[in-house]
This record gives structure tokens, sequence and C-alpha cells, in this order.
């Protein structure tokens, strides 16, 4: 695990605390000896953490459990690919390895996501004079002039424009402006 050097240290810190008060419990008051026997336990406890007996007790219950159940489905413990975590170190490794399935899966759907917009060619020559407002003889400078006329009526920042619109309006002009 991580901590088990910090673990191991409190732990050592704990049970010399409680050889301190069970001696000056016996020797001075007896009251002290429920105060070491609490550091006592606590000691005890991250000792049974730090060794690993722990995680191996709740790993098997958890595996017994499953295995006398017997019904299967949602919530039936362990699989059998599942490995119990060993350390720290493979916990960081098995997170590096999500990490990069993760980044792989969003890189394919970004270039899923940018096929779909290739794909789409947006309005015809004809939709896109027709938004316009133009007849499909227009030369270049009059669907300038046009595109521009239309984009400061449906601007959304102004009080009759429409952001679909404007959608609209700016496709159907890179429409003309390729071809």
């Amino acid at each position: 695990m991580q901590y088990d050097r910090l673990i191991t240290g409190v732990a050592v810190v704990f049970a010399g605390l409680t050889a301190v008060l069970t001696v000056v419990g016996l020797l001075a008051s007896p009251s002290v000896l429920f105060l070491a026997l609490m550091f006592g336990a606590s000691t005890y406890l991250m000792y049974y953490h730090v060794s690993g007996k722990m995680a191996a007790s709740v790993y098997a219950r958890v595996e017994q459990r499953a295995a006398t159940d017997g019904r299967g489905g949602f919530g039936a413990g362990p699989r059998e690919e599942w490995e119990p975590p060993r350390d720290g170190r493979a916990r960081r490794t098995a997170e590096r390895v999500r990490q990069e399935r993760t980044r792989r899966q969003r890189a394919r759907q970004g270039t899923k996501q940018r096929r779909r917009v290739q794909q789409s060619t947006g309005p015809s020559p004809a939709e896109a004079y027709d938004r316009l407002g133009l007849d499909p003889s227009a030369d270049e400078s009059a669907v300038k002039q046009a595109y521009r006329e239309r984009v400061k009526e449906t601007h959304p920042d102004t009080d009759s424009g429409s952001e679909r619109e404007f959608k609209r309006v700016k496709a159907a002009y890179e429409r003309l402006s390729d071809d």
C-alpha cells in the first residue's frame, strides 16, 4: 500500500505509548490502563492493516459469500479475472493503463466525430442562395454583401437574432465561398 511506512510509524508510536501508559497505569492509577488499552487496540488494528491480513480476510469473506450464495448476478462477488490490489505501484500502473485506454477511446471518438462533420456537406448551393436571398447567377461580391446583411439581421446578439438561423446563414456563405 502507499501509506504502509506512515501507518507502520504511527503504529510504533502507539505501541510505545501503550507501553508507557501500561507502566504508569500499574504504578499510579488503574484508570490510565483503559487509555493504554485503547492505544493497544489501535496499534493492533494498524498492524493488522499493514500486514495485509485485514485485506486478505475481507477478500476471503467476499469470495466465500459469493461461492455459497450461488445466485450470481450483480453483487455476487469478485470475478475470476479480478485480483486484489497488491501495493500502491500496481494501483498506479492500473490507473495509468485505465487513463491510456480512456485517452485512446476519446481519440477514436474524436476521429469519428470529425469524419461525421466532413461527411455533412451542409446546404446545397440552391439552398445556400435561397438562404442568402440571392439568385444562382449572383457573383462573389453579391454573395459577400448578402451574407453581411443577413448576419446583421440574424446575429444572436441582436434583438431579432437567432443562433440557429445565424449558423444556417454562415453555413450557406461557407458553401458558396467554397465553390
